[in-house]
C-alpha cells in the first residue's frame, strides 16, 4: 500500500509525466515499478480520473524510447562499457550472463516475451545492441512487445478495476505459462491464415530436396 500510496502521489503531483519518464528510466535500468504503475494507473482511467487512451500513448512512448536509447547505447559503446560502468545502471555481470544465456536460447524472439521476465526487459536492448542485431529486427520484436505488455497492465486496472490487484499477482504467479499460451495461440492463428502459403513453400522445399538428391543419385551412377 506504501507503493501505491507512493505512485497515486507522484501521478498527482507530475500527472502522465510519471507515465512516460518512469518507464523510460526502468528500462535504462533505474528501479521503477512499473508494471504496478502501469496497472494502477489503468485502475485511476477506471475512476475516470485518468486518460486510458493518453495514458496508453504516454506508456507505449516511454517503453519504446527507452527500448531505443538501450539499443543505440549497447550497439556504440559494445560490451566492454557495459562491462565496466554497467554496474552504475545496476546491470550486474551476473544479469549480463542471465541475459545472454536467454537470448542464445530464444533469440531476437526473447526482445518480445523479455518485457515478462523481470531481471531480464531491462537489458535485452542493451544485448540487442552489443550483439548489432539489425535496428530492423529490433524494432519489430521490441515495437510489438511494448504494444502488448502496455496494453496488458494498463488493461488489467481499467478491465477489473477494484479487483485489478488480485488480477495482477494472478499474473505475476502465472505469467510463464500466459505468455506460453497466449504465444501458442498466436502462432497457431498465424500459421492458419497463412497455412496455403506454408504449404506451397513446404511442397516447393520438398522437391528442391527431392530434385537434389535424385542429380546426386545420377552423379554417383555415373
Amino acid at each position: 500500500m506504501e507503493m501505491l500510496n507512493w505512485i497515486q502521489e507522484l501521478f498527482a503531483t507530475y500527472g502522465y509525466n510519471v507515465m512516460f519518464f518512469g518507464l523510460l528510466l526502468e528500462f535504462v535500468a533505474l528501479p521503477f515499478p512499473g508494471e504496478t504503475t502501469m496497472a494502477f494507473a489503468g485502475f485511476l482511467s477506471y475512476t475516470g480520473r485518468l486518460d486510458f487512451m493518453t495514458l496508453m500513448a504516454v506508456a507505449y512512448a516511454g517503453t519504446t524510447v527507452g527500448m531505443t536509447v538501450t539499443y543505440f547505447v549497447g550497439l556504440k559503446a559494445g560490451l566492454p562499457f557495459i562491462q565496466r560502468y554497467g554496474r552504475w545502471f545496476l546491470f550486474s555481470p551476473a544479469k549480463l550472463a542471465k541475459t545472454q544465456v536467454w537470448f542464445e536460447k530464444y533469440g531476437s524472439v526473447l526482445i518480445f516475451i523479455g518485457y515478462f521476465v523481470p531481471g531480464v526487459r531491462h537489458f535485452t536492448g542493451y544485448f540487442a545492441g552489443i550483439i548489432a542485431l539489425p535496428f530492423r529486427k529490433f524494432a519489430l520484436y521490441a515495437y510489438s512487445g511494448a504494444l502488448f505488455w502496455v496494453l496488458l497492465f494498463l488493461g488489467i486496472g481499467r478491465v477489473f478495476g477494484p479487483q485489478w490487484m488480485g488480477i495482477f499477482h494472478l499474473f505475476e504467479l502465472y505469467s510463464k505459462w500466459i505468455i506460453s499460451g497466449g504465444a501458442l495461440i498466436v502462432a497457431v492463428i498465424v500459421m492458419y491464415r497463412y497455412r496455403k502459403r506454408l504449404t506451397s513453400r513446404f511442397l516447393r522445399r520438398k522437391a528442391d530436396l527431392e530434385l537434389k538428391t535424385k542429380v546426386k543419385e545420377t552423379s554417383k551412377g555415373r
